[in-house]
C-alpha cells in the first residue's frame, strides 16, 4: 500500500514490532471517539503524533460515540499516524460485523482489536447480540482474510487484516491465560493488555500460557502502561506507593517513566500506553505527549 507523506512506513502492528527490535519500544496509544460529529472534536489526537499506532476505542463507557472504524479513518487522516481501530461482538450480528470490517478495509484500516466490551444490564434497557464471543470474531475476521464470509461464500477480494485480542490480567492470570490461548490459537496476531504495574504478572501470566497452550507465547504482546492522575480512572490494580505519590503531588508522568524503564529492562518491545482519564470521561493526551517525549 502506497503512503503519503507523514505516515508510518509499517503500516502493521506486528511488522512494527518486529521492525523495532530491540532497539527501542512500539507505542499504542489508546483514543477515545468524541460523542459528537465535529471534526475539531478529533483534535486531541493530534497529541499523540510521536505514537506509532493511535488505537481507537469502541463505545467506551457504552455511550453512544462515533463509530470505531470513522474515527480511526479521520484521526489517521488529521496525524498521519497508522490506526488500530477497536470492534466488539456485543453490538452486531455476522452480517453488520462482517459488512463493518469490509468496509473498514475499504478504507485502507489493516489493524483491528476485538474486545468483547462491557457487558449490558437491565438498566442499559440495550438488547446484546450474541452470534460472536471475541474468540469467534477473531476465526471470523481471519476467515475474511481468506476471502470468505460467514457462510462460507467466496467474498470478490480478501481482506488483510492484522488482528489484535484483548487481555486483563486483573480477571486472573489462569484464567486469562486459557482464554488468550484460545485466541491466539482463532488466530489472533498480538495481544493487548489491561495496565500492568507489577512485573511478575507478565511472568506469571508467560507461564500460565505456555502450561494453557502446550507452548510458549509466540504472538507479540502490547502491555499495558497507564499514565496515573490523582483525580483519574483507573484500570488495574494501582499499588498503594503509587497512590500515596500522586497524592503528594508527583506526576503521573514521572511514574510512568519509571514503569517504563522496567519495561524496557525486562525486554518488552510494545506498550499500549494509556493516557490519564479523568472523572466525566475527559482524557490528557498531552500527559501522553509529554510521556513519549521524555521516553525517546
Amino acid at each position: 500500500m502506497a503512503h503519503r507523506a507523514g505516515r508510518t512506513a509499517m503500516t502493521k502492528v506486528t511488522e512494527a514490532i518486529l521492525a523495532a527490535g530491540e532497539d527501542r519500544a512500539v507505542f499504542v496509544c489508546d483514543f477515545t471517539p468524541p460523542r459528537g460529529s465535529d471534526p475539531e472534536l478529533l483534535e486531541g489526537a493530534r497529541h499523540l503524533a510521536r505514537a506509532d499506532f493511535i488505537c481507537v476505542a469502541y463505545n467506551p463507557g457504552k455511550l453512544v460515540r462515533v463509530d470505531s472504524v470513522a474515527a480511526a479513518f479521520a484521526v489517521r487522516e488529521r496525524t498521519g499516524r497508522e490506526v488500530v481501530f477497536n470492534l466488539a461482538p456485543r453490538d452486531m450480528n455476522r452480517l453488520a460485523l462482517e459488512s463493518r470490517l469490509l468496509g473498514a478495509g475499504l478504507l485502507g484500516l489493516e489493524n483491528v482489536l476485538v474486545v468483547q466490551g462491557d457487558a449490558f444490564t437491565d438498566r442499559d434497557g440495550v438488547p446484546a447480540a450474541k452470534d460472536y464471543t471475541a474468540t469467534g470474531l477473531i476465526r471470523a475476521v481471519k476467515q475474511l482474510n481468506q476471502g470468505l464470509d460467514y457462510r462460507g461464500a467466496r467474498l470478490r477480494a480478501d481482506c488483510d487484516f492484522c488482528v489484535g485480542a484483548s487481555l486483563d490480567l486483573s480477571r486472573g492470570i489462569q484464567d486469562e491465560a486459557r482464554l488468550a490461548a484460545k485466541k491466539v490459537e482463532a488466530g489472533a496476531d498480538f495481544l493487548v493488555s489491561q495496565p500492568v504495574f507489577d512485573l511478575t504478572l507478565i511472568s506469571d501470566f508467560l507461564s500460565a500460557f505456555e502450561k494453557a497452550a502446550g507452548a510458549p507465547l509466540a504472538v507479540p504482546v502490547l502491555w499495558g502502561l497507564q499514565i496515573l492522575t490523582a483525580e483519574g480512572v483507573l484500570f488495574s490494580n494501582v499499588p498503594q506507593d503509587l497512590l500515596r505519590d500522586l497524592e503528594r503531588g508527583r506526576d503521573g508522568v514521572d511514574i510512568a517513566l519509571e514503569t517504563y524503564a522496567l519495561f524496557r529492562e525486562a525486554g518488552i518491545a510494545g506498550v499500549y500506553l494509556v493516557s490519564p482519564i479523568l472523572r466525566g470521561g475527559a482524557r490528557d493526551y498531552q500527559a501522553a505527549a509529554r510521556f513519549m517525549e521524555q521516553a525517546a
